[in-house]
């Protein structure tokens, strides 16, 4: 491995993948003079695609190459923005011709372990290997969307990032945590985002869904002012599981009576059960587990 120290100032850059992250991401660097080279599978040549991907690159300002091998050499920064059933392909496939005082950065939305995968390719190699967790979507942001990284040269990796303009952050030397965190985090957004659906669904069939936002919004406004807004959601889940549950299965059969699929009720009544089973399993009482800190409580159920 090389010397994070030994790092200079990025000039150019290579996209695998110039899809919407990559485009957006090319096309920036390209405008404040970055030397900017990009492959994607659009490009070859029986791809039916393949002008118009070369004509998005050439309006960016960036050099389509017509394979990875061209679009990687002598550049400083591979970044890897295709989409996440692709990382482990590419990152396989950029191993192969990787040089050494080159890094790797992957910005891809996939697991920590596919994560350690690509990092065991690109270092195998003797290349740098730094994982991107993009914390938002890309547009509107662009360069300044949030991310977060990992890796040996992650912290080394952040300032030349930051001095193109991204909005980078060094979170960890091990590869995954970044990762981990992206992945985590979109359990909550996307779950909340699915909740909505099936929610403001079933509530427009029974004609209440100005009563339920406005009951949403008083609930969700008493939340800001809570200290520890964790610790009373799991609680809840904690001291009265198998009530929830129950009341979640009738949930999902108000769903049903309106012909609506209740995927993430029966999901939530899965999960109260689940919960309230392991601590019957543990022998454990709510009452046992206060005063209640989240934390410890997730870890009780881990062991």
């Amino acid at each position: 491995m090389h010397d994070a120290a030994s790092m200079t100032a990025i000039a150019s850059v290579a996209f695998i993948g110039f899809g919407e992250a990559g485009g957006i991401l090319g096309a920036a660097l390209a405008n404040k003079g970055v030397q900017v080279s990009m492959y994607d599978r659009l490009l070859d040549a029986d791809h039916p695609h393949a002008e118009a991907m070369r004509d998005k690159a050439r309006k960016a300002g960036v050099r389509a190459a017509p394979d990875p091998a061209q679009a990687l050499a002598g550049v400083q920064l591979i970044v890897s923005a295709v989409t996440a059933a692709s990382d482990i392909e590419v990152a396989e496939a950029v191993s192969r011709r990787i040089a050494r005082d080159q890094t790797y950065l992957d910005i891809n939305s996939v697991s920590p372990h596919t994560k350690l995968h690509g990092q065991h390719c690109i270092e195998a190699a003797g290349a740098r290997y730094v994982e991107a967790a993009v914390m938002a979507p890309v547009p509107p942001y662009g360069l300044k969307v949030p991310m977060l990284l990992g890796g040996t040269t992650a912290e080394a990796l952040a300032p030349q990032l930051q001095a193109l303009g991204f909005n980078a952050q060094a979170v960890s030397a091990k590869v995954g945590v970044a990762s981990a965190a992206k992945m985590c985090r979109s359990v909550m957004i996307k779950g909340i985002e699915a909740l909505s659906v099936e929610c403001l669904a079933a509530a427009r069939h029974y004609g209440a869904e100005e009563i339920v936002l406005a009951s949403l919004k008083e609930t969700f406004g008493k939340m800001q002012n809570d200290a520890d807004v964790p610790g009373y959601l799991i609680s809840r889940v904690a001291e009265h599981g198998r009530r929830r549950a129950e009341e979640m299965r009738e949930v999902a059969q108000t769903l049903r009576d309106a012909e609506l699929d209740p995927l993430m009720s029966e999901a939530c009544a899965k999960l109260q059960d689940g919960v309230a089973n392991a601590m019957q399993t543990r022998g454990t009482r709510y009452e046992d587990v206060v005063p209640f800190v989240w934390r410890d409580f997730l870890d009780l159920l881990a062991r």
